[in-house]
């Protein structure tokens, strides 16, 4: 009986260290990167324990956000440019920054067959509103700012343009019918490899510059195991697996 009765105290003991280990990580992610985040953190709680709360937005509220002090622990942006500024400014560790996710531009219409013929929906100029994000402050919408400039359409388009502030309310501006069609990223229209809804045309990577998703780990983090373990588990197969489902490619 004793022995059975010091068994069980140990089997409670192990258990209260395991609860005791956990810990929380609190994130602020790129609005283009929710969906495929929401599975990693499903998959890395169960692994570990760990708990993540993610707070999604464009990257440059995100950042301005981070300066003003909000309790981000770790910064998974829609460009490079944010986090290297985090790590200069002494806000992000040093060394900390890497390539998570090498995003895709893809011009969208909820309605199938409206992009079948790609960019020839955009030189018709028969829709009524374009959707993208705020250049100023979402790297996808700078992509599609660029895109239109390849395509020798800014001119003629930007009269029929409507800016979300960021990626997640230029996709809402089409679903809702306010806009025909839209540039928002393939992760948002794409799961297991194939756009899942209406039709799009995936602008090929040399109309825009790379859009290279850096992750950066910030100072109020650096002591956090959950959130040291997060930004490692976004290196590993499995976090690779969920993205490229997605339509990213990783290093």
């Amino acid at each position: 009986m004793r022995s059975i009765a010091h068994l069980a105290l140990t089997l409670a003991l192990g258990g209260a260290a395991v609860i005791a280990q956990a810990d929380e990580a609190q994130v602020a992610v790129a609005a283009n990167f929710t969906a495929p985040m929401k599975e990693i953190i499903a998959a890395f709680e169960q692994e570990t324990g760990h708990e993540v709360k993610a707070s999604s937005g464009s990257t440059g509220k995100l950042y301005a956000q981070i300066k003003n002090g909000a309790p981000f622990e770790a910064l998974l942006a829609a460009d490079q440019k944010r986090p290297e500024l985090l790590e200069e400014e002494g806000v992000g560790v040093a060394s900390s920054r890497f390539t998570y996710a090498i995003g895709s531009l893809v011009l969208w219409s909820a309605d199938a067959g409206a992009v079948d013929d790609g960019p020839a929906v955009l030189e018709a100029n028969g829709f009524n509103k374009l959707s993208i994000a705020n250049p100023k402050l979402a790297p996808y919408g700078e992509a599609a700012m660029e895109t239109l400039d390849a395509l020798g359409l800014k001119e003629a388009v930007e009269p029929k343009l409507v800016m979300g502030e960021n990626i997640a309310q230029a996709i809402q501006f089409v679903d809702t019918g306010n806009a025909d069609l839209g540039f928002v990223a393939l992760s948002q229209v794409m799961q297991g490899g194939q756009i899942t809804k209406g039709s799009g045309w995936v602008v090929p990577g040399d109309m825009h510059a790379p859009i290279r998703q850096d992750a950066v780990l910030l100072k109020r983090g650096a002591d956090n195991p959950a959130v040291n373990a997060l930004m490692t588990y976004l290196k590993g197969d499995k976090a690779h697996a969920i993205i490229h489902s997605f339509g990213y490619e990783t290093e």
